[in-house]
């Protein structure tokens, strides 16, 4: 006899300790009877699944070797299709380069019930670990949100808007290409002096972070030890405790507006 149809939850992790789960998610993960997780995933974070519950690690690591997406999308389906629980658990918030849309449009398209739930993005992780606002009154009035995505070894990006010295630009897996970004960035109008932040392993314990200026970037990314890479790039980051101190005369001036 048939299962009834299941659903599939796609679900934020946070930047990777437990703790920094939402209260929803925590719970969706508890009544999951089948996990599919992707590679940064923490094992605290598994072991709150149920003995019996499947688990399958999908990868979805950039730049590294990972199940298809079509692959992913199609056994999602069939293990709704058994009248399972799916959770399907990604780093951070799935709606933030979390490729959330095509999941849920291919599941919807074959009849089976879909839930989000949000998380905390790297991004708002990495400045609340290390002390620093995205935006700030008189520095930062906007944030941008990008992909460092090499083609043929070019960065493929458009991020013009981002040469505005009051827009706080937080990359996402930037590590790679940090000497594209660097001269992407000063080519567009940023200046070469603007604070930028190279945080590795957001949210973990060995976590990495160091600030300098946007012409050194590609200096302070080659001191990461492999791990995932969150470049910011802003006048806030000059604002963390420890950071690069050298800061341009017009962000003193506005601290001291």
């Amino acid at each position: 006899m048939p299962h009834d149809l299941g659903q599939v939850l796609l679900v934020g992790a946070g930047p990777g300790p437990a703790d920094l789960m939402t209260v929803r998610a925590m719970r969706a993960v508890q009544g999951a009877q089948a996990l599919l997780y992707d590679a940064l995933i923490q094992p605290e974070v598994l072991d709150l699944a149920p003995a019996a519950c499947l688990r399958i690690q999908t990868g979805k690591r950039a730049g590294r070797t990972s199940m298809a997406q079509d692959t992913i999308n199609r056994l999602m389906l069939r293990l709704a299709r058994r009248g399972l629980k799916v959770v399907r658990l990604k780093g951070g918030d799935p709606s933030i380069f979390g490729r959330v849309g095509e999941e849920s449009a291919f599941l919807k398209s074959h009849g089976v019930p879909v839930e989000i739930v949000p998380g905390v993005t790297t991004a708002c992780a990495a400045a609340a670990q290390f002390d620093f606002p995205l935006t700030h009154r008189g520095l930062a009035r906007r944030v941008v949100f990008a992909t460092a995505t090499l083609t043929a070894g070019r960065l493929v990006a458009d991020w013009d808007g981002a040469a505005d010295p009051e827009t706080t630009l937080a990359i996402y897996m930037g590590g790679a290409a940090a000497e594209q970004i660097r001269a992407r960035l000063i080519a567009a109008g940023r200046a070469p002096a603007t604070p930028v932040a190279v945080i590795e392993n957001v949210g973990s314990l060995d976590a990495r972070f160091v600030t300098g200026a946007l012409e050194g970037l590609p200096a302070l990314a080659a001191t990461t030890g492999g791990g995932p890479v969150m470049i910011v790039v802003g006048d806030v980051t000059a604002l963390a405790p420890g950071a690069f101190r050298q800061a341009p005369a017009d962000i003193v001036h506005a601290l001291r507006a």
